[in-house]
């Protein structure tokens, strides 16, 4: 079987809410509040972030819009941005488990939506992402998930039978664009509830 991972809140851990709070604890100080920050610069990953994770804007540019939209201090806007990618910290549970999978012959993949300095950061730090045999990250190709020309660009890619892949990600409408390009699909929630789905499908 071809595995596809998604990174984000997947493979490494993503708690936006936290992450502001520990950062701009002025803007942030309690959780409501936190909430409404995350909202308000990271826009559910549309706006100018969309375009970030697009490889399309610069982060000076988008700092400057996220200032202008959120009233932040343009220097708060680029801590935010690049503070990101040393927040993103692999789930041991989810690191385990590719590892097994891995060990069980499978073809192993990733498709993520990701700047290009965050993709650059993590193919630096973490070793342990040389079991992918290959991936695409958003910004390097323009395009992001749930587009459905980033499944057929990935697909062409990686060289891959859509009906022998499966797709692993967080967020269900980019596991349902999947399931629209023919892949199979796993919306994952936890690393236990991600193994006992392929516990399901025979994979382990």
């Amino acid at each position: 079987m071809n595995i596809v991972f998604d990174f984000g809140g997947v493979l490494f851990d993503w708690r936006p809410h936290e992450f502001m709070a520990r950062l701009l604890p002025a803007h942030a100080p309690d959780e409501a509040s936190a909430h409404a920050l995350v909202g308000a610069v990271f826009q559910g990953y549309g706006g100018a972030w969309s375009e970030f994770d697009r490889g399309t804007i610069a982060p000076g540019p988008l700092a400057q819009r996220i200032a202008e939209r959120t009233g932040l201090h343009v220097d708060e806007a680029a801590l935010v941005i690049a503070s990101v990618p040393h927040e993103l910290q692999p789930i041991p549970a989810t690191v385990a488990l590719l590892r097994r999978l891995d060990e069980r012959g499978h073809a192993l993949y990733f498709l993520s939506n990701m700047p290009a300095p965050y993709a650059d950061h993590l193919d630096a730090t973490h070793a342990f992402l040389g079991v992918f045999k290959a991936g695409v990250y958003s910004a390097r190709v323009k395009l992001v998930k749930p587009e459905p020309a980033i499944y057929a660009h990935a697909q062409a890619a990686f060289g891959i039978d859509p009906a022998n892949t499966l797709f692993i990600d967080d967020v269900a409408h980019n596991a349902a664009a999947a399931r629209a390009a023919g892949w199979q699909a796993v919306h994952f929630e936890s690393p236990a509830q991600c193994e006992a789905a392929l516990h399901q499908r025979g994979l382990l």
